[in-house]
């Protein structure tokens, strides 16, 4: 699981580490992209668009993948708790990557820097 705020690189990282698409890449974000690529984020779907990334990414586990990248933000333990039951369910050891905005680029999905400070005070980090 790739995590981290809107525009850290996630999504580009998540590309690289499937090696040309060899691997899966799921993210919330598929649910608001259509085929030409245009973003169209709609909050009242947003609990659609997590339990449709769930289920594509248990569809993938049961056949035994080698590799599976899920990238979003994760700020909340929530968000993260189904892929670690899946990930027990079908036996994959599972690793969480925080992404950090090194690069100080923009985030694709236009979301203002209010927006940003609100998820990054809620963002926790488990060191130990």
């Amino acid at each position: 699981m790739l995590r981290g705020l809107p525009g850290a690189g996630k999504s580009t990282l998540a590309k690289q580490l499937s090696e040309g698409g060899k691997y899966p890449v799921f993210s919330i974000d598929d649910y608001f992209t259509n085929e030409k690529g245009e973003y169209n984020f709609k909050f009242d779907e947003n609990h659609k668009a997590y339990k449709a990334c769930e289920q594509r990414t248990e569809e993938i586990l049961k056949k035994s993948s080698l590799k599976v990248f899920i990238d979003n933000t994760f700020t909340l333990d929530w968000e993260m708790e189904p892929y670690f039951k899946l990930a027990k369910k079908y036996s994959y050891q599972l690793h969480v990557v925080t992404v950090e905005n090194y690069h100080n680029t923009g985030n694709i999905h236009n979301v203002n820097g209010e927006q940003l400070q609100k998820m990054a005070e809620k963002y926790k980090v488990k060191l130990l």
